[in-house]
């Protein structure tokens, strides 16, 4: 009613709003994956032998097509930044300071040789060769 006037006040009715899930209450509710597998066992029993062997071929063509998409994503990359580490010399360095260093960097490599012969002739004598 309106104030002071007795008469009813007319309005449009609103329409009750359902959730849009009750609309889709017609799909399975969710199952495990061990229910689904189960499932598709016993489906594919019901089945000819010539139908079991198109869908296992199906499946097989299916996994090795996503299977090329997989490996083919990571060939032909570009690969990863390398970083080169090198050493600044001064200026004015002598010959005598070059000689110096390359007898230095020799001695280390030859070290680092005999080290890793040593490991080999280890290894050797582990596995009898």
């Amino acid at each position: 009613m309106s104030p002071g006037t007795g008469r009813v006040r007319l309005t449009l009715a609103i329409a009750a709003r359902l959730p849009y899930l009750l609309i889709m209450s017609w799909f399975p509710s969710p199952s495990s994956p061990r229910a689904a597998f189960r499932d598709l066992v016993a489906f594919m029993r019901q089945r000819s032998r010539e139908q079991v062997i198109g869908g296992a071929l199906a499946f097989l063509v299916t996994a090795v097509i996503v299977i090329e998409f997989l490996v083919d994503a990571k060939t032909g990359m570009k690969p990863p930044p390398q970083i080169t580490y090198v050493e600044l010399y001064s200026k004015n360095r002598t010959d005598a300071d070059i000689i110096a260093d390359q007898k230095k960097e020799m001695a280390e490599r030859a070290e680092w040789e005999k080290e890793k012969r040593r490991q080999f002739q280890k290894l050797e004598k582990r596995f009898g060769m």
